[in-house]
């Protein structure tokens, strides 16, 4: 295994360990969210304003956290395939010389 095959596999290790921990950080805030709302319901005794309230900024909280992960990882990913589309793009054309101009036939 050579020295580049060893970077792009410890990359690779690091971008699924990212995305694992960016998850189980989402699922947890999320869990927790979702915890703090059912106490808060839970102890109101049926205020039905109050409790609205509270289920919509639990609602708000646990969707942006949610879309905010998975706009960010979106965002990694596109990226990170357009650098290596443009890096083995550029090899691929500093590998072979540029094709002459084509003759026109009129």
């Amino acid at each position: 295994m050579g020295r580049d095959q060893g970077r792009a596999i410890q990359e690779t290790e690091l971008e699924k360990d990212r995305a694992r921990y960016g998850l189980l950080a989402v699922v947890v805030s999320n869990l927790a969210i979702a915890a703090v709302a059912v106490f808060g319901v839970w102890q109101l005794d049926g205020d039905k304003a109050v409790i609205v309230g509270i289920l919509t900024a639990a609602f708000t909280a646990v969707s942006s956290t949610t879309t905010a992960y998975l706009g960010i990882k979106a965002v990694s990913n596109t990226a990170k395939s357009i650098a290596l589309g443009e890096g083995q793009a550029r090899r691929h054309t500093e590998a072979t010389p540029p094709a002459p101009p084509a003759q026109r036939t009129s």
